[in-house]
């Protein structure tokens, strides 16, 4: 005699196999509770909270105030440092008025100097601005002999850091001060001829490992 098997048979299985995988993860997944909970770890269905994000972006700052920069001097322009480069960063320096361009080119130049020399404001310091020239430097016209459009500084260029030497180059290139030609002749206080420095991509984009290029300006 033939024993036919019923059809619900295999799908009692079935439902029975489900049940029992189901029973299996339920107690996977106490057991892995349970042994978080031994080490201090405490389960968590909800995504964590790791803060709010940083309020800055490194090397960027908000529009500046161009009227209270006016109210303040003539607009410029100084090179700081941010990460491993020269960022431009907004100014303002007093300049008398009816000054002739020899003086006026000299007063900027110091205007310049001292705003690169002030410590970054609070704003600029968290977005990670700063600056290696140090205070206390003071500029001049040029000498008999020198190229009239010379700097003589109360430290000699080369005395300066690499970082520093860039930020003034590259400040006073781009300024009254200089021919605007992206150079600017710079001396010190001693007998040795100035010398003409150029400010490249190359050295606004790594002021401590490129070297500035320069050229003897005597007799320009």
């Amino acid at each position: 005699m033939l024993i036919r098997r019923s059809p619900a048979a295999p799908a009692a299985a079935r439902v029975t196999g489900q049940r029992l995988v189901a029973a299996a993860r339920v107690g996977a997944v106490s057991a892995l509770a349970v042994l978080l909970a031994g080490c201090g770890i405490r389960a968590t269905e909800v995504p964590t909270n790791y803060g709010p994000a940083p309020s800055r972006v490194r090397c960027s700052l908000a529009e500046p105030d161009v009227a209270a920069q006016a109210a303040r001097g003539v607009p410029v322009q100084v090179f700081l440092l941010c990460g491993s480069s020269l960022v431009t960063v907004d100014r303002a320096v007093r300049v008398p008025a009816g000054a002739a361009d020899s003086e006026r080119r000299v007063l900027v130049a110091q205007g310049l100097l001292d705003e690169l020399a002030a410590p970054p404001s609070p704003t600029e310091k968290e977005a990670g601005y700063s600056t290696d020239v140090r205070g206390g430097i003071t500029v001049r016209g040029p000498r008999a002999g020198d190229p009239e459009d010379t700097l003589r500084l109360s430290t000699a260029p080369d005395s300066l850091t690499s970082y520093a030497l860039a930020q003034l180059v590259c400040t006073f290139s781009d300024s009254a001060a200089a021919e605007g030609d992206g150079s600017v002749v710079l001396g010190g206080p001693g007998a040795q001829a100035p010398r003409r420095y150029e400010c490249t991509d190359e050295v606004r984009a790594r002021p401590g490992s490129e070297e500035l290029p320069s050229r003897d300006a005597a007799g320009e």
